[in-house]
């Protein structure tokens, strides 16, 4: 009964933090470019009380299941899910969105590479595009001044049409991806950072060896599914309540042996 106790409690705390999760997921739903995340759980150790094909008598028989006693749940991770996400029109010359797989390079104030898929860049007082905190786009790239419109192709090579209907090449975006994304490290602010779980950047110009190809006035929204997170935390407050139930369970079992008289 000891152990019940104990037991539901590592329940009650892993869905708290399944809840915590899908909030996020929810409090993020119009956030460009976000990646929702999903909490992965795991069994504890097992007490082993009798093991399976021990001897069971001197006639050498032995017990076909013997028995193990579970001692709760613990999280085992939370993971970033990078499906893609719905695709909006702005029609802004300096929004992007990338078609497929990559990532956007900024430079970060400290000179580190940070990587994002939200795509809404802005011009800051040298030209140069930035994210809305003021980090620059890595390639850097500098929009002229008398610059009549912008063209960012598919393959991420950006060009201004200037006064005189002169039209020049400004730059090469480069996006760059990981072989395993799900291991990059948020940083906030639509931010990664490369980890050792993540591996090295890969980078090359859009749309060539399997990275995505750059859509020019669209951003990427979220991929969060708002039935589906709705759905999710409902099985996490039901679980978390029939958690507190055995808890209780627990304790009505020990008042009731607590109260047993000779």
């Amino acid at each position: 009964m000891i152990r019940a106790l104990w037991t539901a409690a590592t329940g009650m705390a892993a869905q708290a933090l399944n809840v915590d999760v899908i909030a996020n997921n929810l409090a993020n739903v119009n956030t460009t470019g976000f990646k929702r995340g999903r909490a992965n759980f795991q069994d504890l150790m097992y007490q082993q009380v009798k093991s399976a094909g021990a001897e069971a008598s001197s006639a050498g028989t032995q017990l076909p299941t013997g028995t193990q006693i579970g001692l709760g749940v613990r999280t085992s991770g939370v993971e970033s899910i990078f499906l893609e996400g719905s695709f909006k029109d702005t029609s802004n010359p300096l929004d992007m969105a990338i078609e497929g797989r990559g990532f956007f390079q900024i430079q970060m104030p400290n000179g580190d590479l940070a990587y994002t898929r939200a795509g809404a860049f802005s011009l800051d007082s040298q030209g140069q595009l930035v994210t809305a905190d003021g980090n620059v786009l890595q390639p850097a790239i500098t929009i002229p001044s008398d610059a009549m419109a912008i063209n960012i192709s598919n393959d991420g090579t950006v060009s201004a049409q200037q006064p005189g209907g002169t039209s020049s090449v400004l730059g090469q975006i480069q996006l760059a991806d990981f072989s395993n994304p799900a291991g990059l490290t948020h940083l906030g602010h639509s931010l990664f950072h490369a980890s050792n779980a993540s591996g090295e950047a890969i980078t090359g110009n859009p749309g060539v060896n399997g990275l995505g190809s750059i859509g020019q006035g669209m951003l990427e929204m979220s991929n969060v599914n708002i039935v589906e997170e709705m759905v999710n935390l409902i099985a996490g407050q039901r679980a978390y309540e029939m958690n507190s139930k055995a808890v209780q369970a627990g304790d009505e079992m020990l008042q009731t042996a607590n109260n047993i008289r000779r």
